[in-house]
């Protein structure tokens, strides 16, 4: 440990379902998720205390652990890292909302932890993180940057932020998500004929028309960029990537863009049932000129 850095008791706090499928989407061999998970944990927690000075007393990870292949439980005891089982659902984990709830605890129960690690890019981490730094902890977010929320990373400042990507063991290779080839639809000859065919009863898309505006062309173009694989986009994951990359809009103006791609019927919004709540999900118009024009 650098002797110039007085020790400081530190408690880690690890979405572990997060950082878990982040990895394995991005790697070669996907059945090696786990061993990378756990190991970059191991590297974290001796960059805290030999770098950083912040020894890490307490450690917990959230998943919903029967979903993982490989089960990780018993190498997190191992390494002193207490799993806590979290059921999921299909459009959100829960471990966002545990992870808070045990942060407060620990931040109530135990003034002797100065320092608040969480390994987690989730926006909805603000409103703790805020929290604790008001009341003069020392906090540090670890993620990776291309999954990380830019209000998160400004809110608890970039010196604060430790990019899990330069955490990996080494020979770990990190690729891009390989999009899966949909044959679209073929386009129309003009806008001008588009508009004239009719919207069909049983259609989700309200009506068609041009996009107005750069902004909304932006918009529908990271959804095809990060989605344009997928046949339904999670609401809140596009919402999340639209804060990343739109930072500078307010967040009412994020959602008016998504309400003005829906009234130009470049996409629909539905409600979907879930195993414990609703949740909502947006369609691409693969007709539309726009879509078309953006995703030839």
């Amino acid at each position: 440990m650098n002797q110039n850095i007085e020790p400081k008791p530190a408690a880690l706090f690890v979405d572990y379902e997060n950082v878990y499928y982040f990895i394995k989407n991005r790697l070669e061999d996907q059945g090696k998720a786990t061993d990378v998970t756990n190991e970059l944990i191991r590297i974290l927690r001796a960059k805290l205390q030999s770098e950083l000075g912040l020894p890490c007393i307490l450690m917990n990870a959230y998943a919903d652990f029967d979903r993982i292949e490989d089960s990780p439980m018993a190498p997190l005891y191992l390494m002193g890292v207490e799993p806590h089982y979290v059921l999921g659902t299909d459009h959100k984990n829960a471990a966002d909302m545990h992870l808070a709830i045990d942060a407060l605890t620990i931040f109530y129960t135990r003034p002797d932890i100065v320092g608040f690690v969480l390994v987690a890019g989730d926006r909805d981490y603000i409103p703790l993180l805020q929290h604790l730094q008001q009341h003069a902890k020392r906090v540090l977010v670890v993620g990776f940057v291309q999954n990380a929320s830019g209000d998160l990373i400004q809110i608890v400042g970039k010196e604060n932020f430790l990019d899990a990507g330069k955490l990996l063991p080494e020979g770990t290779v990190l690729r891009e998500p390989v999009a899966v080839q949909v044959e679209r639809p073929k386009a129309p000859e003009s806008f001008e004929e588009f508009i004239r065919t009719p919207v069909p009863v049983n259609s989700p898309f309200k009506s068609f028309r041009k996009l107005e505006s750069e902004q909304q062309r932006k918009a529908l173009e990271i959804m095809l960029t990060h989605f344009g694989e997928k046949p339904e986009v999670w609401f809140t994951p596009y919402l999340n990537r639209l804060r990343n990359e739109m930072p500078t809009l307010e967040e009412f103006e994020r959602k008016a863009i998504i309400s003005s791609l829906e009234m130009a019927g470049a996409v629909a919004v539905q409600k979907r049932r879930g195993e414990q709540y609703d949740y909502s999900v947006i369609l691409v118009n693969w007709d539309h000129p726009d879509v078309q024009d953006l995703n030839p």
